[in-house]
């Protein structure tokens, strides 16, 4: 009797245009991101923020295990032609990430599809990158009120972005983008 594979490729093309659309999106945050940085780099938690798309929209989608991960690599890989400058910090923002959505995911043993885990997920993304990119990008050298804006909007950045995926993910649900296998 033959088996099915884990990931049919009906689920890896909708993995596939997942990422593409989101990474997209990936691509045009990393070249503004320089900007943004000098500019009002407070602001930065809400344009990484937006790294968390495709793993929501995905699990949203299609509620299986690693589509997450897998479509996060996938829109790593379309952002890095639009900022090759980028390249491993997207490859490295989509395992980290995707492996802290898969995580969550894992913990409910892929069954738990509620909207809580999700911003379980996006809370945990964010405290996770405010803390290091505080440090990374020298943040304690801004001003007191730029610092509490900057961990509030890193830690918020992920959660809006997560609703917005999750609303993306269900309008794709409803269409019939999940079929039944």
């Amino acid at each position: 009797m033959p088996t099915s594979p884990p990931l049919p490729t009906r689920v890896l093309l909708v993995c596939a245009a997942i990422g593409v659309a989101t990474g997209i999106l990936g691509g045009v945050a990393g070249l503004i991101t320089p900007v943004v940085l000098i500019a009002a780099p407070w602001a930065y938690g809400l344009i990484l923020g937006s790294h968390v798309l495709p793993g929501i929209i995905a699990q949203e989608v299609l509620r299986r295990p690693f589509v997450a991960l897998i479509t996060h690599v996938f829109a790593a890989l379309i952002s890095s032609a639009f900022a090759p400058m980028w390249t491993l910090r997207f490859l490295g923002t989509a395992l980290l990430f995707g492996a802290i959505q898969e995580g969550i995911a894992a913990l409910t043993r892929y069954r738990a599809w509620g909207a809580w885990r999700f911003f379980i997920s996006a809370g945990v993304i964010g405290v996770f990158v405010a803390v290091i990119v505080f440090f990374a990008a020298d943040m304690g050298s801004l001003d007191p009120w730029a610092q509490i804006m900057y961990l509030v909007i890193s830690v918020l950045g992920p959660v809006a972005w997560t609703a917005v995926g999750l609303s993306i993910g269900t309008a794709l649900r409803r269409a019939g983008i999940a079929r039944p296998r």
